[in-house]
């Protein structure tokens, strides 16, 4: 199987060019490259600056305010290691080497000065350009959700912005192999901008063809992934790739930090999927019944990605 991720112009897929290339992308891998979305290295830069300065240089005070209390949602500050993937996809214990802030249309903890006005006009960026990606993968899928595709992608949106720093000996790809398990997104799509290592490591990956395929930072152009709710809502025609982010080597420690910025469209917490086609395309889904709603599956994850002490 071809491992290349292709790349496509968000302009010419409005257009209704490259429709078959396109399909045939999403049924495959469910990943890709987009570049005219409108969205620049420059739009991430403002917001990652002020992020990183407040992992840095925030007080203990400022960075408690900043943690939401919630346990159900994602919002505000989340510390160093303060999370699991590998427990809520029963990959391990080992935490996610890295820290994040999140932010959500309401419900927001934002820490002092610039910095909700920075995260609001990011925010604003790039769920318009999450919101077209997804009409064009309706589009292209033929289908149209109850409701419509505007109300269906007018909805719950999250952005989190991840530093991962570089890491301890403990934690290089010789110990532990992985900075965050692998997991597909429990949303419609995913619209990823991210800063490469400055040594030249690729940490970010995706399985295609049965391997893990190295996805590096590319100037000016986003990365797209397809998530569970784009699988459910196209009654399978969406593959929801499962990716991964590597640890570098003992000796490619130096200069392997990076950050991500990931906005994920997710539908409307009362969105109603069949339990049953979950399990046949592959999701791990312990919920009875024949359906559920969004809000029935996301909830569980939030709560359970919390890591513990005992973990």
């Amino acid at each position: 199987m071809d491992t290349t991720v292709p790349t496509f112009s968000l302009a010419e897929l409005q257009e209704g060019l490259h429709q078959e290339e396109f399909r045939s992308c999403l049924a495959e891998t469910g990943l890709f490259y987009l570049t005219d979305s409108g969205l620049s290295d420059a739009d991430q830069k403002s917001a990652k600056d002020v992020a990183i300065d407040f992992f840095e240089h925030g007080t203990e005070e400022e960075k408690r305010a900043a943690t939401s209390t919630i346990p159900t949602i994602r919002r505000g500050f989340t510390g160093l290691e303060s999370e699991s993937t590998a427990q809520i996809t029963n990959a391990g214990t080992y935490s996610d080497y890295s820290m994040c802030y999140s932010m959500g249309l309401a419900d927001n903890v934002f820490p002092p000065g610039d910095f909700e006005r920075v995260w609001t006009h990011y925010f604003g960026r790039m769920y318009d350009v999450t919101q077209e990606v997804a009409r064009q993968v309706l589009k292209t899928t033929g289908t149209e959700p109850v409701g419509g595709v505007e109300s269906f992608v007018d909805c719950e949106p999250l952005l989190r912005f991840r530093y991962f720093p570089e890491v301890p000996e403990d934690r290089s790809a010789e110990e532990q192999p992985l900075r965050m398990a692998p997991h597909y997104d429990l949303s419609m799509v995913t619209v990823i901008q991210q800063t490469p290592c400055p040594n030249g490591f690729v940490s970010l990956q995706a399985e295609i063809g049965g391997a893990f395929v190295d996805l590096p930072a590319k100037p000016d152009a986003v990365l797209v992934f397809c998530g569970a709710i784009a699988t459910l809502v196209t009654g399978g025609q969406v593959k929801a790739p499962r990716h991964h982010v590597a640890a570098p080597n003992r000796d490619q420690i130096a200069g392997s930090g990076r950050t991500s910025s990931v906005f994920f469209l997710r539908p409307d917490s009362d969105f109603s999927f069949s339990v049953p086609l979950a399990r046949e395309c592959g999701f791990d889904i312990s919920l009875d019944g024949e359906t559920a709603t969004f809000k029935d599956w996301i909830e569980g994850n939030y709560v359970n990605i919390r890591r513990t002490s005992e973990a």
